[in-house]
């Protein structure tokens, strides 16, 4: 099992369909920015996404979006702010920020973002 650091490390690559999202790590997620929507409530009433962490991965359901691949431009990104399962979440230190790119054929390329990369706080 990875975690984010090493996905990141290794240059691992999740997959999507349709509205959902497969990360190779366990996580949990604080914020995930997805074409204009800002979503901080992934609980199982939440109208903009959810998602369930399972043993060696985590699986993300965007409700609004039925196709990734297509919701999403090559320049516009997912971005999310993320923490290793099994590190502090209250530690400023371990939030990862990431941006996903979908792809075709299913691949979803993660990778860490700069801290000069506009991300909205």
């Amino acid at each position: 099992m990875y975690n984010v650091k090493d996905a990141l490390g290794n240059g691992k690559n999740g997959l999507h369909y349709g509205p959902r999202i497969l990360l190779p790590f366990v996580c949990d997620i604080l914020k995930a920015v997805i074409d204009d929507d800002i979503i901080m409530d992934f609980s199982h009433v939440s109208k903009g996404a959810y998602y369930v962490k399972h043993d060696k991965f985590t699986e993300i359901y965007f409700l609004k979006h039925e196709n990734i691949l297509e919701d999403v431009s090559k320049y516009e990104t997912i971005k999310m702010v993320v923490v290793d399962d099994e590190d502090d979440m209250f530690s400023i230190d371990n939030h990862i920020k990431i941006s996903l790119n979908p792809l075709e054929n299913h691949k979803l390329e993660i990778s860490k973002l700069d801290d000069d990369v506009i991300f909205i706080e």
